[in-house]
């Protein structure tokens, strides 16, 4: 298997850590970047962007990162907390009126963002079309009561979580979650990442392929007794296959991304909020958008979990190796873009094999150990 990219002398252990991958028959396609202090020093990809092993992995190949996107959409909501649009403390019926029926009405910004809002899921049927059409599934959000009491507990929401933020984001800035994040950040940035991808860069996407396990916490999830995030509509693995779905705007989870563009993300915000002397977001509403709202357990996953204003803490997602400051999201299957400002990283991983395990991916702690072996 060829490894591309580039990759500093001092992060070898990288590229071995992801060559091993290929090598344990773990990956099929996908990239890894890391950037350190501001710099990228790892910029890797290999292996294959279809199923069929007939394109190779390029530089730009983009892949659908699942719940990566929630920590973009997390950064979105934090540019305009810090532009006094938005405050975390507030009830999102000041931006959305309609939000506060059915008892909604004490409902906070805070709760939407660390999944506390007893809004995992829809109580009347919605199909694809209706979460892909936009209104209708935030007006369905809108009128529904909670399903829980807010607050009381953290369930995650697992695509509801991209709309509820995403209608917040259009009601106080007049663009759609995707547009912002375009002109806003990517841009900017210059970072490969879209959330409601065009036509014209609709080539270069990747095949999704389901691997073992991976639909196995959807069944977890409609067997607990929160199951309302595993229907209404059923996340479907292969869903990114489908151009609907890319051409959509899923907030919660059909972000177009590389690995570069994650890393460049994160080590933005590692760096304090700063690109290349240009500023993005001030190191104050970084730290308070990464600051700890909730640790304990996600009852509807029956496993520990830790979340900020959008993005899951430390311990264990990242490997037990980055300092406690760290913050960003994993993304069903495999995916990952985490910020670690004690090291100064920022870190990405996309893949289109997607798996399932019982505790961390081998890949992501292979991956991240290397990282940190060598800092």
């Amino acid at each position: 298997m060829n490894i591309d990219g580039v990759c500093d002398p001092r992060f070898g252990a990288v590229r071995a850590a992801f060559a091993e991958c290929f090598a344990q028959g773990l990956e099929h396609g996908g990239g890894v970047s890391v950037v350190a202090h501001g710099k990228t020093v790892v910029d890797l990809w290999g292996g294959h962007a279809d199923a069929a092993r007939t394109r190779p992995w390029q530089q730009d190949t983009l892949i659908n990162v699942w719940s990566s996107t929630k920590g973009v959409v997390a950064l979105a909501i934090a540019m305009l907390v810090e532009r006094g649009k938005l405050d975390y403390a507030a009830p999102i019926a000041r931006y959305w009126p309609e939000f506060a029926a059915g008892g909604k009405e004490r409902i906070t910004l805070d709760q939407v963002m660390s999944h506390q809002a007893g809004l995992n899921g829809l109580a009347v049927p919605m199909d694809e079309v209706g979460m892909f059409a936009w209104t209708p599934f935030v007006d369905a959000l809108a009128a529904m009561p909670p399903l829980w009491e807010p607050g009381s507990r953290l369930i995650y929401h697992a695509l509801t979580y991209g709309h509820l933020a995403g209608e917040v984001l259009r009601r106080v800035d007049g663009r759609s979650i995707g547009r912002f994040i375009g002109e806003e950040i990517a841009g900017p940035l210059g970072a490969d990442f879209h959330v409601g991808l065009p036509d014209s860069e609709d080539s270069r996407v990747a095949e999704m392929i389901e691997g073992p396990g991976a639909s196995d916490w959807v069944d977890f999830v409609r067997a607990s007794p929160f199951p309302h995030a595993a229907d209404n509509p059923a996340p479907r693995a292969l869903a990114p296959n489908d151009r609907v779905w890319r051409a959509a705007e899923v907030p919660g989870g059909n972000g177009q991304s590389t690995a570069r563009a994650l890393a460049r993300i994160y080590g933005t915000m590692a760096a304090g909020g700063v690109w290349e002397g240009h500023p993005l977001i001030g190191r104050a509403a970084i730290e308070a958008a990464a600051h700890q709202r909730f640790r304990g357990t996600d009852e509807s996953f029956s496993a520990p979990t830790a979340f900020a204003a959008g993005y899951q803490m430390e311990d264990p997602v990242y490997a037990g190796r980055a300092s406690p400051q760290s913050f960003g999201h994993t993304g069903w299957g495999g995916a990952i873009g985490f910020a670690d400002p004690g090291a100064g990283v920022g870190f990405g991983y996309v893949t289109n094999r997607m798996l399932g395990f019982d505790d961390m991916d081998p890949r992501r702690k292979m991956l991240i150990d290397a990282v940190y072996a060598s800092l």
